[in-house]
């Protein structure tokens, strides 16, 4: 069952004559007045405010990049319109037509409707978990959002996929070899293999081969930023650390922008199960705890733009930070686009270790992978995989994996798991009858190219140089990370591994705060900054504390 079966009167709850006044209140927008039948907003419509109905009813409908439009619920008396679009300023991902007797209604924008979640708890609780669910219907959904047209396995599908997943996006893939519609379409259009993944927007515009900066700007996924805006707080990564600094920075009065080039979530937003954060009994997934802080942030005001790489801070001069980036606003002569902030905070974590293995750079994206999502789990369903690693991404992977496969190979290079990962999931994972553990072992070498993909991996004894092949087409790498710092060139001291310096070791015997670097005004949290404690938990308190820091610093600067 879907979410608007079990969970119908939460998505779509009705606000008594009371709740509405208070909502008019914070809307600041008059009454309106529409036709039957007509268009009250569309698919891709931009800047879409939240209708609060009146009287008369709403028709709500989504639809795909392939024009297939499908009856969300009709909105009524006491209702609203809306999903998680309209709090964070982007382009609509349904359509709505005032009933065959027409309606009234009063508009909510962007900004109002935050000030409603804030100001008013009991509403805005009410609304918020109804935006939300409503997104979760989305995703559910097989004729929402884009669609991807390719073959399923193909890196560029599984890439785009799990970008516009990751970032809650709902998406659908439609295979040319599997799929006739798929099949009408690339023949129609004599488009070749090359040309191949099309990404077709609910608007209709379509993209070939788009990379995820060219797809996150036709969804209007960087509508956040805003040319010529001083912010109190530049935060560059939007993993827990980023997040956590968003949302109480925010939540206190801070302007604030977040970048990332990849996807909310950081490293922890792979994660399938996590199961040692506080307040989380049953375990959270990455994704989901990720989503949480996104919805949250934004509620609270912070403007976060994705996919957007940062190239460097200028950090010259006593004026605002200079932060150059591959975004879509005009900035500067060389070309890059520039925001300003009095403050920034590096959360950029770290990149998952690519090992020195022959042959590996062939097959990355074609069965070699750093994470493993639900994406890569279809893909490998019923069949044989290989999992190195012996930390707790490794093992979270493994529990996640191992019920949809026929057999993982857990290979680690030390004689057991206890160095490294913690009790329960050691537990668990012995308790797994299909999960082959390959200890005092690496692999060696792989088989395979980008046309054909993974077909094999050597695995060697390191005690005995003895080698092995096995002939799987899906290898996940998990062998720990290297700091995401080389965007900051110069701007702050590292330590000899590349990450930040922070407090007393940050050097020169100038007084600094806890986690401010080598520069005033630049701090670092989470899991980029030298000698933190490599948990979500405590990047989630880093990016809380810093806020604290922040705020006597800007105190200073006034």
């Amino acid at each position: 069952m879907t979410v608007i079966d079990t969970r119908r009167r939460q998505m779509f709850p009705t606000l008594d004559a009371g709740q509405l006044e208070t909502v008019r209140r914070f809307a600041g927008s008059g009454i309106r007045r529409f036709a039957p039948s007509e268009p009250v907003f569309a698919v891709g419509d931009r800047h879409p405010p939240a209708w609060f109905v009146l009287d008369g009813i709403i028709e709500t409908s989504h639809r795909n990049g392939l024009g297939h439009e499908t009856a969300i619920a009709p909105v009524g008396p006491g209702q609203f319109t809306g999903e998680l679009s309209q709090l964070g300023d982007r382009p609509s991902l349904a359509a709505g037509t005032a009933g065959p007797d027409g309606c009234s209604a009063f508009p909510c924008d962007t900004a109002h409707l935050r000030a409603l979640l804030v100001g008013s708890a009991e509403i805005g609780e009410t609304v918020m978990r109804a935006l939300i669910l409503r997104r979760v219907g989305l995703l559910e959904s097989a004729d929402a959002g884009s669609v991807l047209v390719g073959r399923a396995d193909a890196p560029d599908v599984v890439r785009l996929q799990g970008f516009l997943l990751r970032n809650g996006h709902p998406c659908s893939v439609l295979d040319p070899g599997r799929d006739a519609e798929a099949e009408a379409l690339v023949e129609r259009a004599a488009l070749r293999e090359d040309d191949l993944p099309l990404m077709i927007c609910p608007d209709g515009t379509t993209l070939r081969r788009p990379t995820d900066a060219q797809a996150g700007f036709a969804l209007g996924m960087t509508a956040g930023l805003e040319s010529g805006k001083l912010y109190d707080v530049a935060v560059v990564g939007a993993g827990p650390a980023g997040l956590a600094t968003a949302v109480y920075a925010a939540s206190e009065g801070l302007s604030v922008l977040v970048l990332d080039s990849r996807a909310i979530g950081g490293q922890a937003g792979a994660s399938a199960r996590i199961e040692n954060y506080l307040g989380f009994p049953t375990g959270i997934s990455g994704q989901a705890l990720a989503g949480r802080a996104f919805n949250q942030a934004q509620k609270f005001g912070a403007d976060i733009a994705i996919p957007v790489e940062v190239g460097e801070i200028d950090c010259g001069g006593d004026g605002p930070f200079r932060i150059r980036h591959d975004g879509v606003q005009s900035g500067d002569s060389d070309g890059k686009s520039i925001v300003r902030a009095r403050t920034v905070v590096v959360a950029s974590g770290a990149r998952y270790r690519r090992p020195d293995i022959p042959g590996l750079e062939r097959v990355e994206g074609t069965g070699a992978s750093y994470w493993a999502s639900p994406i890569e789990a279809k893909l490998c369903a019923g069949q044989e995989v290989a999992l190195v690693g012996g930390g707790n991404s490794a093992g979270q992977a493994v529990v996640f994996l191992a019920p949809h496969v026929a057999t993982l190979h857990l290979i680690i290079r030390a004689d057991g798991l206890e160095q490294s990962m913690s009790r329960y999931l050691i537990d668990r994972i012995m308790a797994l009858p299909n999960v082959v553990l390959h200890t005092g072992s690496e692999v060696a070498a792989t088989e395979g190219d980008r046309a054909e993909g993974l077909t094999a991996v050597t695995l060697r004894d390191r005690a005995t140089d003895a080698r092995r092949q096995l002939s799987i087409r899906h290898l996940f790498l998990f062998i720990g990370a290297d700091p995401n710092t080389a965007w900051l060139k110069d701007c702050v001291a590292l330590d000899r591994k590349g990450f930040v310096l922070t407090g007393s070791e940050a050097g020169d015997g100038a007084s600094r705060l806890p986690l401010e670097t080598s520069r005033p005004g630049i701090f670092a949290v989470g899991d980029v900054r030298a000698g933190s404690t490599k948990r979500v938990a405590a990047a989630v308190g880093e990016g809380a504390a810093v806020v604290a820091q922040i705020h006597g610093l800007l105190a200073r600067l006034r």
